[in-house]
């Protein structure tokens, strides 16, 4: 009878510990969420007739572009994630899934996604996407993060390409309709993410990210929140300025504008610890409703636009 080296077992592969939920976090969902509405928008407002199907396609192929970001980013982050208490409980701090596992799932997502996209739809969409994919995980995720407090303000380039993807797929050229969306998403970011970082400092030190709070002081942080959401309010509502969408969607830009307008001088007037922490965590809230709300407004009026003739007609 042999004899067992017990170990030689134990120094054999890893047998993983992940489960379905751990892969589904990789894809940072929520995340994925927006990219989705934010295509979809891009997707409904270009011209031209758009098979259902195809439609379709496009738009898992984003959303799986976006998964694969997010896979990508984690397996990449997992020292950072590990520092941070709103990241400890991610499947790579907690053991759940390897590096090398989160790369191979990442990678994988990444490749037939384009490949997907750019075969069944055209490859003006699918070099976008891989665009948009390596943009992320290459420029931000291992350059900008870890090296300059304006990570986010150029890294969010990523997070707006996917409404130009989406037009792309359509149509197969870029226009000026999915680039105002994309500006609406740039101006966007900083706002949101350095409203987050402000009262998660703290977390960003520990981790050793170079965020603008961590970088240049609370004060300055509160500064450039409000001057970009000056702008943004702007940029938002270039797409009826322009004549591309109609008073509704004027008047609501505006008034979600002047909601973020009164967040954000709230939060740079608030500096006490207590009430800047409340003030920086409702902009950060609001700020999600305000996008959502923003680009459901521009899908409304691109289906009641397409529904009017048949309704008149009827």
């Amino acid at each position: 009878m042999s004899v067992l080296d017990h170990n030689a077992i134990a120094a054999g592969p890893r047998i993983s510990e992940a489960d379905v939920s751990d892969y589904i976090a990789l894809l940072k969902p929520r995340v994925m969420s927006l990219v989705i509405f934010t295509a979809l928008v891009g997707m409904v407002m270009a011209p031209g007739h758009f098979h259902p199907v195809l439609a379709f396609t496009s738009l898992l192929c984003i959303a799986v572009g976006a998964g694969a970001s997010g896979a990508l980013n984690m397996a990449l982050e997992g020292d950072i994630d590990a520092k941070m208490s709103r990241t400890a409980n991610r499947p790579i701090p907690r053991g759940r899934i390897t590096k090398a596992e989160a790369m191979t799932f990442g990678m994988t997502l990444a490749f037939f996604s384009v490949m997907t996209l750019g075969i069944l739809v055209n490859w003006i969409a699918g070099a976008l996407l891989a665009f948009t994919i390596f943009f992320y995980v290459v420029i931000y995720t291992m350059l900008l993060k870890r090296w300059t407090a304006q990570n986010i303000v150029i890294g969010g380039a990523a997070g707006a390409l996917p409404p130009v993807v989406a037009w792309a797929a359509v149509t197969g050229s870029v226009a000026v309709e999915p680039l105002l969306l994309f500006a609406i998403i740039f101006f966007w970011t900083p706002p949101h993410f350095w409203a987050l970082a402000l009262f998660r400092s703290d977390d960003y030190a520990r981790a050793g990210i170079p965020m603008l709070p961590n970088v240049a002081g609370p004060d300055a942080t509160r500064l450039q929140i409000l001057l970009y959401t000056i702008v943004l309010i702007a940029v938002a509502a270039a797409p009826w300025a322009l004549g591309y969408f109609d008073l509704v969607y004027g008047v609501t830009s505006l008034v979600l504008g002047a909601g973020m307008l009164v967040f954000a001088i709230e939060v740079f007037i608030r500096r006490e610890r207590s009430q800047s922490l409340r003030a920086t965590r409702k902009l950060f809230a609001f700020s999600i409703l305000y996008l959502f709300a923003l680009f459901a407004t521009l899908l409304a009026e691109v289906v009641f636009r397409a529904l009017a003739p048949m309704v008149g007609g009827a």
